[in-house]
């Protein structure tokens, strides 16, 4: 088998079947032809998401639907559903995202032809048609402070090219390469876990590319809150430093989030901004449990 596609899905469900509807109008006959495979991790919903998905895909070829018991997190739970996956070449995309056209087939073909690269993402639009930045620097210390002070630009490069990381809405990799470099973190519940992968890769020898030649509408509706992802950005990238880095580097980074924690706790008393206090206090625990 080619390419199996996973799909974690949280309280998703609507989101979920439109991802599943447009893969099946977009790879009908080669589910058929089971050249393709599509499973679906459903993380312990509490909206019904598990009946409602089995329910869609009952009559449909090529559809597995697996029911965790406990919310595992993105990187577990997308581990599972790689963990029974029969294609040769595995795509993690997201619930909130559609997909347009046959590229996945394409990338998989690259990343067949091209042993030394291991991770490939492809091209991300908004569902207004815009271009979406998928592509970015590590956080190395420089980057780091860069990306604090809101100044980070992610691209969209024009043609295939090699970046350090790609966003994890849609993220191919070889399944002998995802094995070989441990899968995901398990110890990232949610967020940084494809920044942290795509520098495992790199450690063992694996390139990141982009590829744009496969583009998928990405909606950026996540099943947690805003408040939720700052606390857990901050969180995972201590972790990343502590795991990756020199210890000496491990501190500065540490001290460039609780700056720039308290400076907005700051902020928030000024402005009365409860949101900004509550926010960020709960960072700074994070950095300090």
């Amino acid at each position: 088998m080619t390419l199996s596609i996973v799909i974690l899905s949280y309280n998703t469900h609507d989101l979920t079947i439109a991802c599943i509807r447009s893969l099946l109008s977009v790879f009908e006959d080669e589910l058929k032809r089971e050249e393709i495979e599509i499973i679906v991790v459903d993380n312990a919903s509490s909206d019904g998401s598990l009946e409602a998905i089995s329910k869609y895909i009952s009559d449909k070829k090529g559809l597995r639907l697996i029911g965790s018991r406990e919310n595992l997190g993105f990187g577990k739970g997308n581990n599972l559903g790689a963990s029974q996956a029969r294609g040769e070449t595995l795509i993690f995309l997201n619930s909130d995202t559609e997909v347009l056209d046959k590229g996945f087939l394409e990338m998989a073909d690259f990343l067949t032809k091209n042993q030394n690269i291991g991770i490939l993402g492809p091209k991300l639009i908004n569902f207004d048609g815009t271009i979406q930045p998928s592509a970015a620097n590590f956080y190395g210390l420089p980057n780091l402070l860069i990306m604090l002070l809101g100044l980070e630009k992610r691209k969209s490069p024009e043609g295939i090219e090699k970046v350090d990381w790609i966003t994890g809405a849609a993220t191919m990799v070889r399944k002998e390469v995802f094995e070989e470099i441990g899968m995901f973190d398990k110890n990232i519940f949610m967020y940084m876990e494809d920044h942290e992968l795509c520098f495992r890769a790199k450690k063992k020898g694996f390139a990141t590319y982009f590829f744009p030649g496969a583009i998928v509408r990405h909606k950026s509706v996540g099943s947690s809150n805003k408040a939720f992802a700052i606390v857990s950005i901050y969180k995972n990238i201590l972790y990343f430093y502590k795991k990756h880095m020199p210890h000496w580097q491990y501190r500065v980074a540490r001290f460039l989030l609780l700056t720039k924690a308290l400076l907005i706790v700051y902020l928030g008393k000024i402005i009365r901004n409860r949101y900004y206090v509550n926010t960020y206090r709960e960072a700074m625990r994070a950095l300090s449990s």
